[in-house]
């Protein structure tokens, strides 16, 4: 056989391979460039413009095989050139990295709430489902993303497994249960089919969750996070702006040590957390009364003090819990008067009244963009990475307003024994709430 007679093999099998957006084949389409023969082999460039589907060199690819040329050179190329800078050069030679996507309001959510841990089976997607449905019982419009989309749970946990519409204006329709809205990925894909994803998808999936769900309007939306502090994490922050963080934890150090990690993501972000959850604090005897830590005790207080942040309850153990769950029953629901329904009931006046703070706060606040750095260098200067906590939301006191310290029977990791102006260890949570404590942190490391 001629190079003529392969080439034109070679066309009549490339002509083929349809162009939807040309209706035609990709010869016709003038989407072949260069093509040669060289040892039986053909080599060509295909002129793949930014609105036709990649897949059409794939297709190219097996019309080839079957026409018995199993292995051509193909090389791609936008007959536009390439895109265009969506990001301005660099301010100067330090700023090599171009800068962050600026988080955005949802329109008509006013507070965006991230329930979130280090680790995985702590019990944050109960925490985040009963949270949502006390929110609703008290009247709020409430929202709920199950972005755990590794392992979506909310379906089952809210008995809901339809896949939700489409509306006149393209935009998915949310579910709902218990009066709480409701997008998960679970709604979407089959029950057995995994998540194989990487980042760039996860953003994307999350990025339509937010602004391509016709949502209405809404009071609270809460975000079920995955675990650790990943792609979905930082995805979220940079998309929308989120009012504040609820970690959840075990009260065993293993869980604690991770969502310690999982806490400061969030400060470095800019995001403040709310306060912590410890799920699975104890067990009650129905029988005996009597206590059992089961998970040993006082991990969600020894976090909370080094966040510098309340402890928001202490969720223990309960008998059917777990069942009534597997049944789309949330506790809150099933028994609201059980002493598990009303501290996640307590945990969510208490998580709303800390959001409407942290809300206050946001509103006052510049928006968030990358400040100059300081006198000293560093990283930006930033009112949540001062040694302030987050839950002081009022000015100082010119007074200090503290009682003196009991030394705790295991001392956390700030705890020293150099006194500032108020009796409290220099680094410690409790200090800077007070003028004089401020001034005696000035230049000191501790």
């Amino acid at each position: 056989m001629t190079e003529h007679d392969s080439a034109t093999r070679v066309r009549e099998a490339l002509d083929r391979v349809v162009n939807p957006r040309t209706g035609k084949g990709l010869v016709a389409s003038e989407m072949v460039d260069g093509l040669a023969i060289e040892d039986g082999v053909p080599v060509f460039t295909v002129l793949l413009r930014r609105d036709d589907p990649a897949t059409l060199v794939r297709q190219a690819r097996q019309a080839l095989a079957d026409a018995g040329f199993p292995a051509p050179r193909i090389k791609v190329t936008d007959p536009a050139g390439p895109a265009p800078t969506t990001h301005p050069p660099p301010q100067s030679a330090q700023a090599n990295v171009p800068p962050a996507p600026q988080p955005m309001t949802v329109a008509g959510i006013d507070t965006v709430i991230a329930v979130s841990s280090g680790k995985g089976g702590v019990g944050k997607s109960t925490v985040s489902v009963n949270l949502a449905i006390a929110l609703a019982a008290r009247g709020k419009r409430v929202g709920l993303i199950d972005a755990d989309f590794y392992g979506p749970d909310v379906p089952r946990m809210m008995g809901m497994f339809e896949r939700p519409g489409i509306d006149a204006d393209k935009r998915i329709v949310p579910l709902e249960a218990h009066g709480v809205k409701l997008m998960s990925i679970g709604f979407l894909v089959d029950r057995d089919a995994p998540a194989i994803w990487r980042g760039p998808i996860i953003t994307k999936v999350l990025q339509q969750f937010l602004h391509d769900v016709a949502w209405g309007e809404l009071d609270y939306l809460v975000v079920d996070m995955p675990p650790g502090t990943g792609d979905a994490q930082l995805s979220l922050v940079q998309q929308v702006v989120v009012n504040g963080a609820v970690i959840v934890t075990t009260p065993q150090e293993v869980a604690v040590g991770d969502a310690l990690r999982g806490a400061r993501m969030f400060d470095r972000v800019n995001v403040p957390v709310l306060g912590v959850v410890e799920n699975m604090s104890c067990f009650i005897d129905p029988t005996t009364g009597m206590r059992h830590d089961l998970f040993g005790s006082g991990g969600g207080e020894r976090l909370a003090d080094e966040l510098g942040v309340p402890l928001l309850g202490e969720v223990p153990l309960q008998a059917g819990l777990a069942d009534a769950a597997d049944r789309g029953l949330p506790i809150v629901v099933e028994a609201p008067g059980s002493a598990a329904a009303v501290m996640l009931s307590e945990i969510a006046d208490r998580t709303a009244a800390r959001a409407g703070e942290a809300a206050v706060r946001l509103r006052g606040r510049a928006p968030r963009h990358r400040e100059g750095r300081g006198a000293r260098g560093g990283r930006p200067r930033s009112r949540h990475h001062s040694s302030m906590p987050a839950s002081s939301f009022a000015p100082r006191p010119s007074r200090c307003r503290l009682s003196p310290p009991t030394p705790p029977r295991t001392p956390p990791r700030w705890w020293s024994a150099r006194p500032t102006a108020c009796g409290w260890p220099l680094r410690s949570p409790a200090c800077s709430r007070c003028s004089p404590c401020a001034r005696s942190h000035r230049g000191r490391t501790g």
